[in-house]
């Protein structure tokens, strides 16, 4: 008997099809949103450095005071009628997707903890056998350092999860995702 090698089942590039093509989601802060805008610009690039042109990007965040729009946090009933907390993006050509959004205030983790914020990342693409997940926090927000699950990642590496402002833009926040290679993001296995 004698196989026939078959292509891995990925979850692109035929995830644009129904998700990126007519549902995408640039802005999860709508007008009269609470909390510090920002426009956050994330680009997915190769072990190589080259710009990934065809991948999706997923956020989900909590809001300003630190709810996510969703039943199970036990804040949701006070969470913004003006926040989302969802967005959604495909990389374009320069492998850049930009949200609309507000910087989200601290998360209340287990045990009490509070968490810095964070936005949490999924990346979907070719080859991708399942979807990575990372998150984005921002540099030099001062409760980074008392972050309980920042501190699981190794202090070199923490850098990879860094949002960082845009000197000439005002309220821009720039972040790239490393898929392999030198400075690979850290994912966490969820």
């Amino acid at each position: 008997m004698t196989f026939t090698p078959t292509p891995s089942q990925t979850v692109g590039p035929y995830l644009h099809l129904g998700l990126t093509d007519r549902r995408s989601v640039p802005c999860l802060a709508g007008e009269g949103v609470k909390g510090e805008r920002v426009r956050l610009t994330c680009r997915v690039l190769d072990g190589d450095n080259v710009p990934v042109p065809d991948a999706m990007i997923e956020l989900w965040q909590a809001d300003a005071d630190g709810h996510y729009n969703h039943p199970e946090d036990p804040g949701s009933k006070k969470v913004d009628p003006a926040f989302r907390g969802f967005g959604r993006m495909p990389t374009g050509e320069d492998s850049a997707c930009s949200f609309e959004t507000i910087k989200p205030g601290q998360v209340l983790g287990r045990g009490g903890n509070l968490q810095a914020p964070h936005i949490n990342v999924s990346v979907l693409g070719r080859g991708l056998l399942k979807r990575l997940s990372t998150r984005i926090y921002f540099a030099g927000d001062p409760s980074n350092g008392t972050d309980p699950i920042l501190a699981l990642v190794p202090a070199r590496r923490r850098d990879t999860l860094m949002a960082r402002p845009d000197p000439t833009r005002p309220g821009h926040w720039n972040f790239d995702v490393h898929l392999c290679g030198e400075g690979e993001t850290i994912f966490f296995d969820v």
